[in-house]
């Protein structure tokens, strides 16, 4: 059976997920509807900035869910809403089957911040202790789960256990960070920046990482501006600009198949080319339109049909020009203050 390649480059915005009937037999693991944030600055707080607007989206259990956007987009104001940090000013949203707020959800949740904060005198095993000692879990548990984590993020366990936190490096205080996030076996993982301060390899090991705690069930929400890692770990992604959900939807939903290609025809029998290329269109003294069927057997097919092939190529963009295109095109669709 032959194979259809066609460009698919969504522009339009994001379906509300509460009234969608996609995915209605899929568990949620996170909910939000119009979720909106405003803070109030200046010497008499008379000034308002709106961070967050109306952002509704779902996130089903068991998936690696992509947060991007520029820097001062909202990212992390909805990290920390959606964790009870800062208070929504509008909206709802559900974790776990929860209203935001409920305590219960917390000790099912992990959370790494982009900067976290330790304290610096304790080791990386005493400050996995403490952590563990907040979700009150048993001591003999803890004295295994620590090499286990240890083990997950390339720490040594001799470092941890003698090497203090203000000697750790940034990669290192990163990976203690993501330890910590999952010291109570989370359902739930929230991860602002994970690659952050991790060289090549150490953002590798990262995307292992997120790799395998998939495959143990996890839902991980997360934001990166390492576009390529996110290209090939989430299963959806969304895009927030100005505090605004742009874009949501699977690699596939918003680039296009994986393998697409771009075909530009000379002179030929159009009926025959039209076997090959259905969408085919004739533009400025050339046919243009997308493959059907294997390329190989279109090049070796192009003489056949009396006709020159000027150009074939992939036609899927790649995330960070489908990001770049987007934040344009939201920039032009604003209006003029």
């Amino acid at each position: 059976m032959a194979t259809r390649y066609s460009v698919t480059f969504r522009m339009d915005t994001a379906v509300d997920p509460l009234t969608s009937t996609t995915d209605a037999n899929r568990a949620i693991a996170l909910q939000t509807y119009e979720l909106s944030k405003t803070y109030r600055t200046g010497f008499w707080l008379n000034q308002k900035v709106t961070s967050l607007k109306k952002v509704t989206l779902t996130v089903y259990e068991g998936e690696t869910f992509g947060l991007l956007g520029q820097n001062g987009a909202g990212k992390t104001t909805l990290l920390k809403a959606l964790l009870g940090i800062v208070r929504p000013t509008a909206g709802r949203a559900t974790l776990l089957g929860q209203p935001l707020g409920d305590r219960s959800v917390k000790q099912n949740i992990g959370y790494l911040p982009e900067n976290p904060y330790f304290y610096d005198y304790l080791t990386g095993w005493e400050i996995l202790e403490f952590t563990a000692g907040l979700f009150r879990l048993p001591r003999s548990h803890v004295r295994k789960r620590i090499p286990e984590l240890l083990d997950l993020v390339g720490l040594a366990k001799s470092d941890a256990k003698k090497k203090q936190l203000r000697r750790y490096s940034k990669g290192m205080l990163q990976r203690i960070g993501l330890a910590q996030a999952l010291i109570n076996d989370p359902e739930l993982v929230f991860l602002d920046e994970p690659m952050s301060g991790l060289d090549p390899l150490g953002r590798y090991q990262m995307r292992e990482i997120i790799g395998s705690l998939k495959r143990q069930g996890k839902t991980i929400f997360f934001n990166s501006h390492v576009l390529s890692d996110v290209e090939k770990i989430c299963d959806r992604v969304a895009l927030l600009a100005g505090g605004e959900l742009i874009a949501i939807g699977s690699m596939q939903e918003l680039l296009g198949v994986a393998e697409q290609y771009r075909v530009v025809v000379k002179g030929g029998n159009p009926d025959l080319l039209r076997q090959r290329v259905p969408d085919v269109e004739f533009q400025d003294g050339l046919w243009i339109g997308h493959l059907l069927g294997e390329p190989q057997d279109f090049m070796a097919s192009v003489r056949l049909m009396n006709a020159q092939l000027v150009s074939i190529q992939l036609a899927r963009p790649s995330l960070e020009e489908f990001f770049v295109q987007k934040l344009r095109d939201s920039l032009r669709e604003a209006p003029n203050d």
